[in-house]
């Protein structure tokens, strides 16, 4: 099995929808760092599991200066966009969204 991973910043923002009372609720941003793991049995015809460039494309299109808000259609917590994007890159199998420095979620394909 081959692995990579790729580590992106991204300045993003949002706002989420909760039951309690929060200031997350309001609009807020992050600098935050998303970390993307990929692996594959075998490599594709260039010898990758998936090009870097590629990785940071897909993440950086995705949310660096956005209002995550108008990109998804859910509510935009780490935990959800750690998924969402895992869903969106090939061959990955674990997102990590680490929102500030003692903020971070991760959502790993249970297969």
């Amino acid at each position: 099995m081959y692995y990579v991973k790729k580590t992106v910043e991204v300045a993003m923002a949002h706002r989420l929808a909760l039951d309690y009372e929060s200031k997350c609720t309001g609009l807020h941003g992050h600098n935050a760092v998303v970390t993307v793991w990929c692996r594959a049995r075998e490599l594709d015809r260039n010898g990758m599991v998936v090009d870097f460039s590629e990785l940071k494309r897909v993440v950086k299109g995705a949310l660096d200066h956005r209002f995550v808000n108008e990109v998804v259609d859910f509510n935009p917590t780490a935990e959800n966009l750690a998924r969402w994007l895992c869903e969106r890159i090939p061959n990955c199998y674990k997102v990590s969204i680490r929102e500030s420095e003692h903020n971070e979620a991760t959502y790993e394909r249970d297969e």
